[in-house]
């Protein structure tokens, strides 16, 4: 059974069309879900680069490193030296990528 039961056609000039066009391509939406996103009044933005998702899986992975660092760390009460460089280390990388990824 359809979630939506209300059918409309819409009929564009060129201009519209291409316009239209435009907007899914850079939202990533399907033409539908652009046109009820835009009727129930929701913010379009455009869809975030593929190399944004890549930057979380980094940015997450480094997140997880730094965070065994800190548990390790309070469990011995003492950071020694190498796991502060480490976690340095770890917070500049994710600085670089955010870096490229701009």
């Amino acid at each position: 059974m359809r979630k939506r039961e209300h059918f409309i056609g819409l009929w564009l000039d060129d201009r519209e069309y291409k316009h239209l066009l435009k907007q899914r391509s850079v939202s990533g939406l399907s033409v539908s879900a652009l046109i009820r996103h835009s009727v129930m009044g929701v913010e379009l933005r455009p869809r975030p680069p593929d190399a944004y998702a890549a930057l979380v899986r980094e940015l997450s992975a480094i997140g997880n490193n730094i965070n065994q660092i800190a548990h390790n760390t309070n469990a011995k009460k003492e950071a020694e030296a190498a796991e502060v460089d480490e976690a340095v280390k770890l917070v500049y990388q994710a600085l670089r990528l955010v870096k490229e990824a701009l």
